[in-house]
């Protein structure tokens, strides 16, 4: 299979060299980066000095970019995949994406007779590093089941949810889970440790309890030890992706109270200056306010 690769920085780096190093398949890349571009080209990838070049020729054309205004540029702007993708070529969009630009982008792709799957991956930079990241997959059960072995080179667990979107959505929820727990964490460590507790033997007892949950581990190994830059999850991501949930529970009717609760906290850290550094920086706003660390 001939696959085509469109953005290869932290998360589709090294999704990309798994592709490369665990399968037979011809991979051509494209990145802005020529040094994120390099380290796939090392492997034996081709690389592509555009989007068309990228997009041409191959079976499956994947992108893993961070906005949903990126994807919608590299899929439908002038000389994008859109314009140079062909009948009988499958797209995937493994970016966090917005439910709304999967429809509008999906609908230009199927006019044109181009299958697309949205599948958004969960796990980190690690996770893609080991290839043990979880992908949620939208789309026609055929397309995805086409396409199965070249996602599982790069995934230990494939899901396919469902019709077109259907991914992202559960994407979406994942992450909301996911920051919730994040943000519950900050604040019952900063409570304990006010108190007196020592913040180590306070994270054993939730990890051993009803209160753990995997944002212990990040937790654990960032913010417990100031160890915000660089980031294994950025804040401005982590932000973008909440933002994408609570848009879709306003679209949807549903009330995301604990959402919203965590996405202020996120805009405060975000406003402290800290959207660059990992998304466990959540932290240092209670920090900051209470003027103590919980671990001096």
């Amino acid at each position: 299979m001939k696959v085509g690769f469109i953005g290869v920085g932290n998360m589709g780096g090294p999704m990309c060299r798994n592709i490369i190093k665990k399968s037979n398949h011809a991979v051509t890349v494209f990145d802005l980066n020529p040094a994120a571009l390099k380290t796939c080209t090392d492997l034996g990838a081709t690389g592509a000095k555009s989007i068309a070049e990228v997009t041409k020729g191959a079976d499956v054309v994947m992108t893993s970019l961070p906005m949903p205004k990126d994807v919608e540029a590299v899929t439908m702007g002038k000389d994008g995949i859109l314009a140079n993708i062909a009948k009988g070529q499958t797209y995937i969009d493994l970016s966090t994406n917005a439910p709304s630009m999967v429809k509008k982008i999906g609908e230009a792709m199927a006019a044109k007779g181009i299958a697309m799957l949205d599948a958004p991956v969960s796990g980190g930079t690690t996770g893609a590093e080991a290839a043990t990241i979880a992908i949620m997959v939208g789309g026609d059960k055929k397309v995805f089941d086409d396409a199965l072995p070249v996602l599982q080179s790069f995934s230990a667990n494939v899901i396919h949810m469902g019709g077109l979107g259907s991914g992202t959505v559960a994407k979406l929820v994942n992450n909301m889970l996911s920051f919730c727990n994040l943000a519950a964490l900050c604040e019952g460590m900063m409570l304990g440790t006010t108190y007196g507790l020592e913040p180590e033997k306070l994270l054993q007892v939730i990890s051993s309890s009803s209160g753990n949950s995997n944002a212990i581990k990040n937790f654990t190994l960032r913010a417990l030890k100031g160890n915000y830059s660089p980031p294994s999850f950025a804040l401005d991501l982590a932000y973008k992706d909440l933002h994408l949930a609570l848009e879709l529970g306003d679209e949807l009717g549903v009330p995301l109270q604990q959402g919203a609760s965590t996405h202020n906290l996120q805009r405060l850290a975000k406003g402290m200056g800290w959207g660059p550094d990992d998304s466990s920086s959540i932290l240092r706003v209670y920090e900051t306010m209470l003027r103590r660390k919980v671990n001096p």
